[in-house]
């Protein structure tokens, strides 16, 4: 250790507590931020699974110039071969295939234009929540044919309940009527008005004889063991799927599915970043006011110690060295203490009492778990750091200006 540095570790602990305090402040800063950045991340994971886990999917795989269109024409015609390269992706938790259908629905006294869904039963069951968003009746059967599942705002719309029947009228693949009965056999809830008043959810088998789509599908949707695998699986199945030349359908990620969500996000995200600023500057600031105190007592001893031939520079150097230490000391307890809270809560999760109710009854869980990373583990701390060394700036060119006669002179 060279001496310049001996001295520096001597200086900090000549006011244990003042430095003791400085660490606290410093850490404290780091702790919060790991813990905050952390929840977020953790809540945004939760709020993304809920709301693509309804309908929309992690991942979809599209036929080329459907999304913009929504032609009925644009299917998927050889769905399970494209389902054996899903299959092969370690990564992909479930998956289902969907075909749509825009189409009028009526009942005794009423009619609505509404999105015709058919769906797998089972495998639909893997990748959405609607099975557990029942909230009269019951949900589809594997071997049910003509029954369907519809949202409460639409129930409510067309005035049915459980076993009443509905009618279906709209345009089959091959540009045909398409027409049909079928008797409501659930009606759900999934808080989402626009899709709980415009979905009617029926069997796949059923909707591809209704809608003569020979056996073609929309759309097959695939949900991921964790967001952060999204974009492994995107790029896999482009991959595979290109060499297979499969050119004509394209795969879209929640991302690009829902960039509503994905705005909300980052404009939350702003909003944090502002007030995680105004935080560490407000510890920034506290800490410089230390590094002055610290500095004004020791004037005089600047004082003669230039007047004893030490350089302007190797007193600069040394205060730094005094505040980066400091600063590094508090940074690294704090990141370790916040990791392992944040771990903790990741482990056991935190129970959101007054919401839990009313999140489950939308079929989110109402245990939020912070999701520790290594963007929530460093760059928060690293911030403080950064500013704390730029505050720690002010005091060392201080020091460097010194003149020594009237540090010497001074009280």
């Amino acid at each position: 250790m060279s001496t310049d540095m001996k001295m520096a570790f001597r200086n900090i602990w000549r006011s244990p507590v003042r430095t003791i305090l400085t660490l606290s402040a410093i850490a404290f800063a780091a702790i919060i931020l790991v813990f905050m950045v952390s929840f977020q991340l953790g809540s945004y994971e939760i709020m993304v699974n809920s709301s693509v886990k309804i309908y929309t999917g992690h991942i979809r795989i599209q036929a080329e110039g459907y999304r913009e269109k929504r032609n009925m024409r644009f299917v998927i015609s050889s769905p399970e071969r494209i389902a054996k390269t899903v299959e092969k992706i370690e990564e992909i938790k479930s998956y289902s295939f969907r075909a749509n259908g825009f189409s009028l629905v009526s009942s005794e006294n009423r009619a609505r234009g509404v999105l015709v869904t058919g769906i797998d039963p089972e495998g639909e069951a893997e990748i959405s929540t609607i099975s557990g968003l029942i909230r009269k009746g019951e949900y589809l059967a594997p071997g049910d044919r003509d029954k369907v599942l519809i949202g409460r705002l639409l129930a409510r719309n067309l005035k049915v309940g459980i076993n009443d029947e509905l009618t279906i009228l709209g345009q089959g693949k091959d540009g045909s009527i398409a027409a049909g009965i079928v008797t409501v056999k659930g009606i759900f809830s999934s808080g989402i008005d626009d899709f709980d008043r415009s979905t009617v959810q029926v069997p796949l088998s059923y909707f591809n004889d209704l809608f003569y789509m020979d056996g073609a599908v929309h759309e097959i949707v695939c949900t991921a063991d964790s967001l952060f695998d999204v974009n492994k699986i995107k790029r896999l199945l482009k991959a595979n799927l290109s060499e297979k030349k499969q050119k004509k359908v394209v795969v879209l990620d929640w991302k690009e599915l829902l960039p509503g969500l994905v705005q909300g996000i980052q404009l939350d995200l702003a909003s944090a970043a502002i007030f995680y600023f105004i935080l560490v500057l407000v510890v920034a600031f506290s800490i410089l006011n230390t590094f002055l105190m610290a500095i004004l007592e020791r004037t005089k001893e600047f004082g003669v110690m230039l007047a004893l031939g030490v350089k302007p520079n190797r007193l600069f150097k040394l205060v730094l060295m005094e505040s980066s230490f400091l600063t590094l000391t508090g940074v690294i307890t704090g990141v370790v203490v916040g990791c392992a809270i944040t771990f903790w809560f990741q482990t056991h999760g935190i129970d959101l009492a007054g919401a839990s109710e009313i999140l489950k009854e939308y079929g989110m869980s109402g245990i939020v778990y912070p999701k520790l990373s290594i963007v929530s583990a460093l760059a928060g701390p690293l911030l403080v750091f950064v500013i704390t060394i730029c505050a720690a700036l002010y005091p060392a060119f201080k020091v460097k200006k010194l003149v020594p006669v009237d540090a010497i002179r001074s009280i």
